[in-house]
């Protein structure tokens, strides 16, 4: 009797457990993304119902199970590309797999020094271009939108890429780690009124990307050649090389922005222009 409830115990423990991991996978999976915005609005409507039936609201109630009733199938469309997304990764083996944040301080810095060299290249050329750099949240659906590089990163390789009036040109290079997976992909453009109207299409994808994710974009702009970083759908424009720099290896890896840039610089941030 007594080793059946240790075993009872014991199964119990590796249930939590597994259901506690699924859940902490999930959320790191939707972490970055609007299916968090639309977590807090399924919540509102949980405690609506919960509300709704302690004070005996019955309308509001009827209201809210008729929500619930529905909700499954509203989940499903909601959330179809988190969805597919997870359901990619689990057939490739990927969902409970590290995630894809850079963490090799030499990885990091070939990275950094490639990146800031095309930029910096075609940023004096007035070379237009948006780069997207891949952190924990997937980027596959943009992926699939644009040409198959799958490539080690050099400045060459960029530079070559954003060559006006060549065929990849025209959209973005998406990075993971040091792997450019795709050119000529097509990003989602932020629909923030804020947004200042002397901005254009390359500028509005980068905010528009960084906002359904945690990727990173940096863009150079084609009419003047400044350089813009964008992250968490906030934008810092008219970047120097240092400063580009600094900012890519902070949000790559902060403790080695740390230990080797010593003191931060100081620049004065643009939102949205």
């Amino acid at each position: 009797m007594i080793s059946l409830e240790y075993g009872d115990i014991l199964r119990y423990v590796i249930d939590i457990s597994l259901v506690t991991y699924v859940i902490y996978k999930l959320i790191m999976l939707i972490r970055g993304t609007r299916a968090v915005q639309l977590l807090k609005g399924i919540m509102v409507i949980i405690v609506t119902w919960l509300l709704s039936k302690y004070f005996e609201l019955k309308t509001l109630h009827w209201l809210m199970s008729q929500a619930f009733t529905f909700g499954v199938l509203a989940i499903v469309i909601i959330f179809q590309p988190e969805l597919r997304r997870a359901l990619e990764q689990l057939g490739r083996g990927k969902l409970f797999s590290r995630t894809n944040t850079i963490q090799d301080e030499e990885m990091v810095k070939r990275v950094v020094q490639e990146v800031c060299k095309s930029v910096t290249y075609m940023a004096k050329r007035r070379i237009g271009a948006l780069i997207v750099i891949e952190r924990e949240t997937g980027l596959n659906d943009f992926v699939e939108t644009g040409i198959a590089i799958n490539g080690r990163v050099s400045s060459e390789l960029l530079i070559n890429i954003f060559i006006p009036n060549t065929p990849l040109h025209d959209g973005a290079v998406i990075m993971r780690k040091d792997i450019i997976l795709a050119a000529a992909s097509y990003l989602p453009l932020s629909e923030n009124n804020s947004i200042s109207k002397e901005l254009g299409t390359r500028h509005r994808a980068a905010i528009g990307v960084s906002e359904v994710s945690d990727g990173m974009a940096i863009v150079v702009s084609e009419e003047t050649g400044q350089v813009s970083f964008t992250a968490n759908g906030q934008m810092n424009r008219n970047l120097t090389e240092e400063q580009l720099a600094e900012l890519l290896t902070e949000q790559l890896h902060p403790a080695l922005k740390s230990k080797s840039m010593g003191s931060r610089w100081q620049w004065r941030r643009k939102q949205h222009g």
